[in-house]
């Protein structure tokens, strides 16, 4: 398998040692980076490109997106348009309607596919499946510690410095989620692609100095069933923002594409 990998942060090196340690490290892995990470790339095997462009031209058979919502707008239409089946890691980019609808057409264009992970989410599969039957109602509380939410808007609505109790510093749509926390918000992306959508989806984010994890609820409550799931997330090392369950939810894609049985 030849694997495309745009960006070279702490979620791509962690999900290309989660392949190696399943013993399915691609027999090519081509990344797409900025020239000044490039110089910076030791790693024995990887080659390196700089436009989405060129990393078409390189024909792997999946890209993994790990860069951003900036990354998305700028290079996964062209790997759609190009062919390459594409897992975007910043979903929350997708609560840009125009955005959205551009890469549909691209993978049309392309007959290629988009695909949206669970990331650091379970039961987006029961989710969607319900979806047909009516989702009556849908609650996604996420609660991180407080240095999680840092560089965020929770900046200028809650001390996040001096918190002594858990603070909920929002509640609203999906939508408006992914718009103000966008490096935050990409759980809340998923559930409302996966449910009822954007305006239907509510989000309630809280800062808590008693977490020691990334902490994710969801309530759903649908037509012929309903479920609550609580999933307790150890933050990436090099990014308390984002849980390291994202990593494995992106190494399983890559593994449902290269083996015998997908699950």
């Amino acid at each position: 398998m030849r694997l495309g990998v745009i960006g070279y942060g702490a979620i791509a090196r962690e999900l290309l040692s989660v392949l190696a340690q399943e013993g399915a490290m691609p027999e090519a892995v081509i990344v797409l980076m900025r020239e000044r990470t490039q110089a910076n790339c030791q790693m024995p095997g990887l080659e390196t490109v700089g436009t989405a462009g060129e990393l078409v031209a390189a024909r792997p058979d999946l890209v993994i997106e790990c860069a951003g919502a900036s990354a998305v707008r700028e290079h996964v239409g062209t790997c759609l348009s190009g062919g390459i089946n594409t897992v975007i890691a910043s979903v929350g980019a997708l609560a840009d309607g125009g955005l959205h609808d551009a890469l549909r057409g691209a993978a049309r264009g392309g007959k290629s596919r988009l695909i949206l992970p669970a990331g650091a989410l379970g039961g987006v599969d029961l989710l969607a499946a319900l979806r047909p039957s009516g989702i009556e109602e849908l609650i996604y509380t996420g609660r991180k510690p407080p240095a999680a939410w840092r560089g965020s808007p929770a900046e200028k609505l809650v001390d996040l410095d001096h918190l002594d109790a858990p603070v909920t510093f929002f509640e609203g749509d999906a939508a408006q989620a992914a718009r103000d926390f966008p490096k935050n918000a990409n759980v809340a992306a998923t559930l409302a692609l996966a449910g009822p959508g954007f305006a239907a989806t509510r989000v309630h984010l809280v800062a808590d100095p008693g977490a020691s994890c990334n902490l994710h609820e969801v309530s759903v409550r649908a037509g012929v069933g309903s479920f609550h799931i609580r999933i307790e997330g150890k933050p990436a090392p090099d990014n308390p923002r984002s849980s390291l369950t994202t990593v494995y939810s992106l190494a399983r894609e890559v593994l449902n594409h290269s083996r015998e049985v997908a699950i």
